[in-house]
């Protein structure tokens, strides 16, 4: 019986695509593009692999960076506080923002429709301009010097319109009845907006998360001008130090250590791969728990 019915579903889609020749061709093109994308991430995967995975030595994770063992672990833990520390300015400012957008906010009104394009803007921009800006403003104006502190308020900035606009879309998504069903219990603004609202908007808040992190880790060019290029770790925020995407863009550069650099892409992308692992584990957890 579901041959026949899968039978004939074929057989009407064959007929669909006769009467509408684009359709057919439409299809075409959107398995050739998904076809490429995949192949192109797997090379990419694969090489990096191949290429890195053969010089992971326990030398690359000696404690201290030195010119004879060239260790990343230094990078590893700059790259930890780092991140974390971007994501602790960045995620509540997002946010915020994105509350006041999707639930104070007149709807329609050209306040909000002009923070939405210049946030769309700001996602634009190349890294480097973030990384001259920081440099200009904290490193040299405000007198912080290379330094973490510097690096993560400039990838605050960079990755906080990524938050906003995400958060927001999350917000808007929510259907307005359940905010409806809150205030007809008698909850108010408020307690509506954190309670009801947010706790449904949680997995595509995560998501927003996720790229901002991704971000954040993979990032040179910002960081270059802020964080500085200092091989060991950052005995304080104020203190220079390189991420492991510094770090592999300095062995890549000097050209002493290019196997080296390989097996730090293979960490990096491991560890970016679990950060990712977890964040989708936590947004279905916080789904499942909702419904």
């Amino acid at each position: 019986m579901k041959e026949a019915i899968n039978t004939q579903s074929i057989g009407k889609k064959l007929m669909s695509y006769k009467k509408h020749p684009g359709s057919f061709l439409l299809l075409l093109l959107v398995l050739a593009s998904a076809v490429l994308t995949v192949g192109v991430l797997l090379y990419l995967i694969a090489y990096i692999l191949i290429h890195g995975v053969p010089y992971l030595t326990p030398d690359l994770f000696a404690p201290e960076y030195n010119s004879d063992n060239v260790s990343l672990v230094p990078a590893l833990v700059n790259t930890i506080f780092m991140t974390v520390l971007a994501l602790l300015i960045a995620v509540p400012l997002g946010i915020g923002a994105a509350i006041y957008l999707a639930e104070y906010a007149k709807r329609g009104n050209r306040l909000v429709r002009l923070i939405r394009l210049m946030a769309e803007t700001l996602q634009g921009i190349p890294s480097i301009i973030y990384g001259l800006f920081g440099m200009l403003f904290f490193v040299t104006a405000l007198k912080i010097g290379y330094s973490l502190l510097a690096g993560a308020a400039t990838l605050a900035i960079m990755v906080l319109p990524v938050v906003m606009r995400t958060t927001e879309e999350a917000l808007l998504s929510v259907p307005d009845m359940y905010r409806e069903g809150s205030f007809g219990l008698g909850a108010g603004k408020l307690r509506t907006v954190f309670r009801v609202v947010l706790p449904s908007a949680i997995p595509g808040i995560l998501s927003g998360v996720i790229l901002a992190t991704g971000r954040i880790v993979g990032e040179t060019a910002a960081l270059i001008y802020t964080a500085g290029t200092a091989p060991q770790i950052a005995g304080s925020l104020f203190d220079s130090g390189r991420t492991l995407a510094v770090h592999m863009y300095s062995l890549s550069r000097e050209g002493l250590h290019v196997n080296q650099s390989y097996a730090t892409a293979v960490v990096l992308l491991v560890i970016v791969l679990i950060m990712n692992s977890l964040s989708s584990i936590i947004a279905r957890k916080v789904a499942s728990k909702n419904q």
